[in-house]
């Protein structure tokens, strides 16, 4: 979810091609990019957030056409579930209705983030495979639930709220979703706070959007979460991320069209760039040795894209 969405201008937007065009193309762990889809902006084909199942098929959520669909490894889309429109939508920051993350269960269940302003819509979403789309849990209609985890172990979800600037933890069932966790780290400055999510190691990991950090929040022998660390600092308008490995190296897409290398010492470099053909990457997802990164053009409004590469472990 882009601040820069928002605020851009043409000239903003000028200056921004005017910097990348000149950008080097992908650089080693990350080789051979390539676009393998390309969505349709006049649709609302604006790629949020992303998971890939095992057949190495793209499940991902289009932000403000409500729609959650896959695409499979020949570039095919097939739309799985349209959330239902508010009568009026009044969401925090946007405006209009957003989905943002997305989850996939070992059962094919896929779960996504819903914001809309409203009490009755706004919340997590489970679309059963085969199955039509249902809210399971609530959130503040005041907030805007961005990020997304699934924890298969013990059955639970984890959410960014970006206004709010907390992590909720709810059942993967359904059920109340409560904070677990909260603090300077998480909150935004001007615009979004906590934004990405992932489950690694232990540990809660998330992003915070205005802040430009990289935070991983153990996981306590209780359940808990231990004191919010900062891993990573420098990267404004950081969106999601996904690791690479089993280590914490990570892959962090920025809407200033880059992809950049997080190393666990908190160093980062950029490996993709709008040479190779991103306009306002999202996330990230790793499959193997494949790396997929959804570009929604909310600054470029510019192509779109599931941009794919290949990673050298």
């Amino acid at each position: 979810m882009s601040r820069r969405y928002l605020l851009t201008v043409l000239a903003a937007s000028a200056a921004l091609l005017t910097t990348t065009a000149n950008a080097t193309a992908a650089t080693q762990p990350l080789s051979s990019p390539r676009i393998a889809a390309h969505f349709t902006l006049s649709a609302g084909q604006q790629p949020e957030n992303i998971t890939v199942g095992g057949d190495g098929s793209a499940y991902l959520t289009f932000s403000f056409a409500r729609q959650i669909v896959r695409v499979t490894p020949s570039g095919r889309i097939h739309v799985l579930a349209t959330l239902p429109a508010p009568a009026k939508a009044n969401t925090p920051n946007l405006g209009k209705a957003f989905v943002g993350g997305i989850a996939r269960a070992d059962d094919g269940t896929l779960y996504a983030t819903y914001a809309t302003g409203t009490a009755g819509l706004t919340g997590v979403w489970a679309v059963p495979r085969g199955g039509r789309p249902h809210r399971i849990a609530a959130l503040p209609a005041d907030g805007l639930p961005n990020g997304l985890a699934l924890d298969q172990h013990t059955g639970r979800l984890y959410v960014t709220d970006s206004v709010h600037g907390v992590v909720y933890r709810l059942p993967a069932r359904g059920g109340k979703a409560v904070v677990w966790a909260k603090g300077k780290a998480l909150e935004p400055s001007s615009f979004a706070g906590a934004n990405g999510l992932k489950l690694h190691n232990g540990a809660v990991w998330a992003t915070n959007l205005d802040k430009g950090t990289v935070l991983r929040i153990p996981l306590t022998a209780r359940g808990t979460a231990g004191p919010i660390q900062v891993r990573a600092t420098g990267m404004p308008s950081i969106d999601d991320f996904a690791f690479t490995g089993h280590g914490d190296t990570l892959l962090a897409a920025r809407d200033d069209n880059q992809v950049d290398l997080v190393r666990p010492d908190g160093t980062h470099t950029p490996v993709l760039t709008a040479a190779d053909g991103l306009q306002t990457p999202t996330s990230v997802a790793v499959h193997d040795h494949t790396v997929y990164i959804p570009s929604a053009a909310y600054l470029t409004n510019k192509d779109p894209n599931l941009l794919r590469a290949h990673l050298d472990r």
